[in-house]
């Protein structure tokens, strides 16, 4: 039995010690090595993004076919010899591309775009090298937050499968006896599309990993569903748009109409289904392929003027800012979409063009996660 107490007892005196409440037990259950990822995602997302310029130099460069065949392991080796040079040259002057356009190429001018497409293909190995040293490095360390497992392997997947669509697409144009000089334009914008697509779900984990996890749940609960489900529509149309982007790239369409907004002095180009079949003419009819790509570029530009009214009435500053930065560089890259028309698509203007698609690309998926995870604003930030 328990002995009886007096009431004059100190309390504190009497009651067993009790532990003092631990703070972070949601972040610390979750655990993992979070700067670490987040930093080592980073790196990735910078390589892709450089990736994204170097391919779009190596298409305007007209390098994409100089390697004839596909060897993921052995092709990291270039030429290392006379001889070897002139078997890779050999190799490719068996294609259309050679005959029908380059034949004019000597060894030295053919050195050059091996150069472009070999270092296009290099970075694609150092891309993956970089994922699984880390992925593996901390999988072993045991250093992944719990439920991150999968979503860091997703980009390693996807990349793995784009070395295997980059193949789909240069085969398309490794051809003879078919006329073919380039890529199909459709296989190309599948190749630029999943390298958005890797680079969204980057983007998207450096920021959620940037906050921690019980600050995100408190977030959650402020989600600006409306908004947020416009900034969705938003990124599925432009999405939608630099796959017209590609399509245009894929068979300079960039070039066939230089004046705005009229082309050939009409609405719709001159004979916007002359291709049989008809359904041709929506991937190789120059005119109409731009005619789409900038009929869609004026729709966009109106559907985020609605985005970006809707997203000026946020209760948070930080999501404010963030959808004037998408209005704002999207009014860039329209100007410069139209000034790149006007000077038929030099390749400054138009690796330029990509770039920013780009940063739009990454501002309306930091807008959208604001939406979904807005930060809080004090009285005193105002």
């Amino acid at each position: 039995m328990s002995s009886k107490r007096s009431i004059f007892e100190e309390v504190n005196e009497a009651q067993p010690a009790q532990k003092a409440a631990q703070p972070g037990v949601i972040d610390r259950g979750r655990g993992g090595a979070r700067r670490a990822i987040r930093l080592w995602l980073m790196v990735l997302f910078g390589l892709v993004m450089v990736m994204i310029a170097v391919g779009g130099l190596t298409r305007l460069t007209d390098s994409g076919l100089s390697i004839t065949e596909w060897r993921p392991v052995t092709g990291a080796i270039p030429p290392m010899s006379e001889a070897d040079w002139q078997s890779e040259f050999e190799k490719y002057k068996q294609i259309d591309q050679w005959r029908i356009q380059n034949q004019w190429m000597e060894l030295a001018d053919f050195k050059v775009i091996y150069w472009w497409e070999w270092g296009h293909r290099q970075l694609g190995r150092v891309i993956g090298l970089v994922w699984a040293v880390g992925f593996f490095g901390f999988l072993v360390a045991r250093k992944i937050p719990a439920g991150w497992a999968g979503r860091l392997v997703l980009p390693g997947a996807l990349g793995a499968v784009q070395g295997a669509i980059g193949w789909w697409m240069v085969a398309s144009g490794v051809t003879q006896g078919e006329g073919m000089t380039s890529v199909a334009s459709y296989r190309l914008a599948t190749h630029l599309g999943l390298a958005f697509v890797i680079l969204g779900f980057l983007a998207w984990y450096v920021f959620q990993l940037g906050r921690e996890e019980r600050e995100l749940m408190q977030a959650r609960r402020a989600k600006e569903t409306k908004l947020f489900g416009l900034s969705t529509g938003l990124l599925h149309f432009a999405f939608l748009q630099i796959l017209l982007g590609a399509l245009v790239a894929g068979i300079d369409a960039g070039r066939s109409y230089t004046d705005w907004p009229l082309m050939g002095g009409q609405i719709i180009p001159p004979n916007p289904l002359m291709l049989e079949p008809v359904w041709k003419n929506f991937f190789e009819n120059p005119g109409l392929v731009q005619f789409i790509h900038r009929v869609c570029g004026y729709l966009l530009f109106a559907f985020a003027v609605v985005v970006w009214l809707r997203g000026r009435g946020s209760a948070h500053a930080q999501t404010r800012f963030a959808f004037n930065a998408v209005f704002a560089v999207l009014s860039v890259q329209i100007v410069l979409g139209i000034v790149t028309v006007l000077y038929a698509a030099p390749w400054q203007a138009a690796i330029l063009h990509q770039i920013v698609a780009v940063i739009l690309w990454v501002l309306i998926l930091r807008a959208r996660f604001l939406a979904a995870y807005p930060i809080a604003t004090s009285i005193k930030d105002y």
